[in-house]
């Protein structure tokens, strides 16, 4: 089985449940941009999860995120993981640790523990293998390949609401 049908078969568990994605990333910082672009993306098709493009500050989103009461939070953001750029990885955050760094400041970690201690939900992260992440830099093409896969996928998952 390829990496891409066994993340569809992991994230497809989660189809018709009350589900809170969360994009991460800086816009201005090439391939970090690609959790804050899967969630615009998705924006525009309209699916039914429910959407929040944290860019750089998702611990402003966290009281947002818990007055929602979402069975399942789904948190995209550019992770170091040490793959080939544009390699899409599903985690829990339990298990992101020294070997997966996020390309922000809050821990992904951090981040979901300040929200389980307010409400119960199942979390994972979504992690995409930058390229490059400096100020000023372009998209690379293996990461936005991922990120039109990864939009795609979950439209499938999180079809819109006719």
């Amino acid at each position: 089985m390829d990496a891409q049908q066994e993340l569809f078969d992991q994230l497809s568990t989660l189809c018709g449940t009350h589900t809170v994605i969360v994009g991460i990333g800086n816009l201005l910082k090439g391939d970090d941009a690609a959790g804050s672009l899967v969630c615009q993306q998705l924006g525009q098709a309209e699916t039914s999860a429910e959407l929040i493009v944290a860019e750089t500050v998702p611990e402003n989103y966290i009281q947002t995120i818990v007055k929602k009461a979402p069975q399942n939070l789904l948190i995209v953001d550019a992770v170091d993981f040490g793959a080939a750029p544009g390699t899409i990885k599903l985690f829990k955050p339990e298990h992101l640790n020294s070997f997966a760094i996020s390309t922000h400041t809050l821990s992904p970690r951090l981040f979901v523990d300040a929200i389980r201690r307010q409400i119960e939900v199942k979390a994972y992260f979504i992690g995409i293998q930058p390229a490059q992440t400096q100020l000023g830099q372009t998209l690379s093409a293996n990461v936005h390949q991922a990120i039109e896969g990864l939009t795609r996928m979950l439209i499938d998952i999180f079809p819109p609401v006719k």
